[in-house]
């Protein structure tokens, strides 16, 4: 294990029914070839040492006694450094169990039981198998325990595993639910699910929910080649998910397997954090050991390079969180009975995303939008502010705001260009800004994003303030590419100047410009590339990462991205992050977007005087 990470694999060996020794030797085949690969847990599936449809074969005892011989040689066969999960009867006086069985270091840890039995359709194991019993017994055979068992990681306690078999995650009341209260972080289902039309998709949606509503890892391993095909076909169907998502998965009769890196703490803070309710059943817990030698820094595990971004359906997904954005700013528009939305617009992203959000929540002409040029604005970012109003066919004032600012610096007798010289433009523009709402009876619409919330990026009762935040919920890297798809969804002269805007270097521009008219204060250059600070504040934020963890993840996606750059977003993080908790203490009221929000008022507390 490293960071808190396992791998973890789900298996269809291919097998011949009825022949537990043709069946074992091809489980410890694969064992042998996925140890080189790093796997520390591997589950295999359901029946898998004598096969599932073995029918009324499972009533004798050769089948039986081959199929403990092949257990116990499957058992000699792992090393130390995994767990193995295969499924096989197992006899308890004059009863047979359908069971998982768990194995390392060369021996057998302990078995779990079925505990729902399908007797309807194509499934008759009543015939063959008693229920799991409520408790915890010595196998006869194998002299562990026997039925509520639990497998901790004695190095790595937060690494828990649980058993199911096939229907247990198709019942009412998975017994996972039980596991998962009782300190489950990963389920392991070993499953012989037949293969009918429609039928992966649904297998898929019910692993996601299990793995979802239970905040822990789900391994599922499918019964495949070899099965008898006399009613049934077995797909070998092999899926390994986390907290409601899939990770790896193989495609139904492909042949292939499915392995990937769970991540544990990702559970545990959600888990902590969320609360887990308690279960009165009882668990015996047996622990395994992990050996330390594992893989190296390797990680086999997507990380995306844009963690706020969605992986899929963004059109679906732009437009519902803009309709979110605008919905919240509906609302507040609507309970003050105000006449206008006034926006300032400085022909940046922000500022931009903004008045997409007011034109789409009360429309052009319930607008007012105000640029205010000073010391570093350029003639490019003033032109695209006016562009995209005429575009939109919202009215624009253009307010000067360099002699306002001039006259207060000489009243406060300050001539540095420092951050009161910076400050007070902002400032300025946040008056100018409020004094014409008054004017308009309207409403003050806050530009700022989360990225610039959580960084500290913004002037204290200036442009940190506002009457309703519309981006507060939204990181940069979020932001362009929402403006990127109102680009494209506009089309027109709004296009060219959207696109315009974001190609130009993201600046507060309270600088002067350089000799060429040019931005010369990048916030980029300041505090490193917003495509690292995002991420950062979402593996700090979300699940609480300590920053080498960070630093491991943020190397494997960026991995061709420079060192100092690397070490630069992490030092500019966490070196404003906690500075800058007065001014989120007190930000105004804005719609929660994602998972990561910095509201006081709703799911994020810190001290502003945290050390």
């Amino acid at each position: 294990m490293q960071h808190g990470m396992v791998r973890v694999g789900a298996y269809t060996p291919e097998i011949k029914v009825g022949n537990p020794d043709y069946n074992g030797k091809a489980i410890v085949k694969m064992i042998k070839r996925v140890v080189g690969a790093g796997v520390e847990i591997a589950v295999f599936p359901e029946l898998c040492v004598c096969g599932y449809t073995c029918g009324d074969l499972f009533f004798t005892n050769e089948l039986l006694e081959k199929t403990e011989k092949a257990v116990k040689a499957v058992a000699s066969a792992v090393p130390a450094s995994m767990v193995v999960v295969v499924g096989a009867p197992v006899r308890q006086g004059d009863k047979l169990y359908n069971c998982a069985i768990v194995m390392s270091d060369g021996k057998i840890l302990g078995i779990v039981p079925k505990t729902e039995l399908p007797d309807y359709g194509e499934f008759y194991e009543k015939r063959y198998f008693t229920p799991a019993f409520d408790g915890v017994e010595t196998s006869v055979v194998y002299g562990v325990p026997m039925g509520n068992v639990l497998f901790a990681c004695k190095d790595y306690p937060d690494l828990v595993l649980g058993c199911e078999i096939c229907e247990d995650m198709w019942a009412d009341i998975p017994p996972s639910v039980h596991m998962c209260r009782s300190g489950a972080t990963v389920i392991a289902n070993l499953s012989a699910s037949d293969e009918v039309v429609g039928k992966a998709e649904y297998r898929e949606l019910l692993i996601k929910s299990a793995s979802g509503r239970q905040h822990c890892a789900y391994i599922y391993a499918g019964a495949g080649a070899g099965e008898s095909s006399t009613d049934m076909v077995f797909s070998g169907h092999n899926v390994i998910a986390e907290n409601g998502g899939i990770l790896d998965d193989s495609d139904p009769f492909d042949g292939d397997n499915a392995m990937c890196d769970i991540d544990i703490e990702r559970l545990i803070y959600d888990r902590r954090k969320i609360g887990v309710k308690p279960t009165d059943k009882k668990y015996t817990t047996v622990t395994f050991a992990l050996s330390d030698k594992m893989r190296g820094e390797r990680i086999c595990r997507q990380i995306s390079r844009y963690p706020f971004l969605p992986t899929d359906e963004f059109e679906y997904r732009a437009e519902l969180i803009i309709a979110m954005q605008a919905a919240g700013l509906k609302k507040r528009f609507a309970s003050t009975n105000a006449s206008s939305l006034v926006v300032g617009v400085s022909g940046g992203l922000d500022s931009a995303l903004a008045l997409l959000v007011c034109n789409n929540a009360v429309g052009k002409d319930k607008i007012t939008a105000v640029t205010m040029p000073c010391f570093g604005t350029t003639a490019r970012t003033k032109g695209n502010a006016e562009k995209l109003c005429a575009a939109l066919g919202v009215k624009i004032k253009v307010i000067d705001i360099k002699d306002t600012v001039n006259r207060h610096l000489v009243d406060i007798e300050h001539t540095k260009t420092d951050v009161v010289y910076e400050n007070a433009q902002a400032r300025v523009r946040t008056m100018t800004l409020f004094d014409i709402a008054n004017q308009e009876n309207g409403l003050v619409v806050g530009t700022g994003d989360m990225s610039e919330l959580a960084l500290g990026w913004c002037t204290y009762n200036g442009d940190h303030m506002s009457s309703y935040g519309v981006n507060a919920g939204v990181p940069k890297t979020l932001v362009k590419h929402l403006v990127a798809y109102e680009a494209e969804r506009l089309g027109g002269d709004a296009r060219a100047v959207l696109q315009d805007i974001l190609n130009t270097d993201i600046s507060p521009e309270l600088l002067p410009a350089d000799g060429d008219g040019k931005i010369a204060q990048k916030t980029e250059d300041i505090l490193g590339k917003y495509d690292l600070l995002d991420f950062v504040m979402y593996y700090y934020c979300r699940y609480g990462f300590t920053r080498k963890k960070i630093e491991f993840l943020l190397k494997t996606a960026f991995y061709d991205v420079a060192e100092d750059q690397i070490q630069k977003a992490i030092d500019t993080f966490f070196k404003r992050f906690f500075a800058a908790q007065f001014k989120r203490s007190c930000s105004p009221d804005g719609v929660k977007i994602g998972s990561v929000s910095f509201s006081p008022r709703a799911d994020f507390r810190l001290p502003s005087d945290v050390e």
